[in-house]
């Protein structure tokens, strides 16, 4: 698995952290390219996520870094929109330590080195930032570093001949000369060319 230089996911946490507060409370029960997500689901699992990476960059093992993905439902705070950017923005200056990207962590209840739960969190950052934006109707750039470090990552677990379900869906092909973004969201399983179902 790869675990790549050293970058800020800063950057990549406002970009997300500003979906977040654009997110009206009319789209919270639509639906969402993550399976199974509403939009509330999603940022209920935003949440769960950001504080898992943020634990495992500080080392900080327990139940938020032990529980497995889709291990049970996520469920939004009725206070979502103060803790949820909060946490995002502890997530970012967690990983501001250079010594959350030695040694070993654990995320999702599986061990890994810290630099590799780093690009994970990337990931996630930057493919749920995607999911959110189209199921709500935003604009969306990732952060480019965020993007080209989640697109090796992608990249590597797609070739990973042992992959079948899990953690990602089934590889959505998509032409090799397409953005990066588009590339990557494939690579996790999404049809770029999702677009929520029209309102009744």
């Amino acid at each position: 698995m790869t675990g790549g230089a050293v970058f800020g996911l800063g950057p990549q946490v406002r970009i997300v952290a500003g979906l977040v507060a654009a997110v009206p409370d009319s789209r919270l029960a639509g639906r969402t390219p993550c399976p199974g997500y509403t939009v509330a689901g999603l940022l209920g699992h935003l949440a769960g996520l950001a504080a898992a990476f943020r634990d495992a960059a500080r080392k900080d093992l327990g139940a938020t870094t032990d529980t497995a993905p889709g291990a049970a439902a996520p469920v939004l705070s009725a206070r979502w929109r103060e803790e949820l950017p909060g946490v995002l923005g502890e997530l970012a200056v967690a990983w501001q330590d250079p010594a959350a990207w030695t040694g070993m962590t654990r995320a999702g209840g599986v061990d890994l080195p810290g630099a590799v739960a780093a690009v994970v969190a990337a990931g996630e950052l930057v493919v749920h930032g995607w999911d959110l934006a189209r199921a709500t109707g935003q604009e969306y750039a990732p952060d480019p570093a965020a993007l080209r470090v989640s697109y090796a990552f992608l990249l590597e677990a797609a070739q990973d001949a042992g992959r079948g379900g899990g953690v990602f869906a089934a590889v959505v092909p998509v032409p090799d000369d397409a953005p990066l973004l588009e590339r990557a969201v494939g690579l996790s399983g999404r049809d770029p060319a999702w677009r929520p179902p029209p309102s009744p």
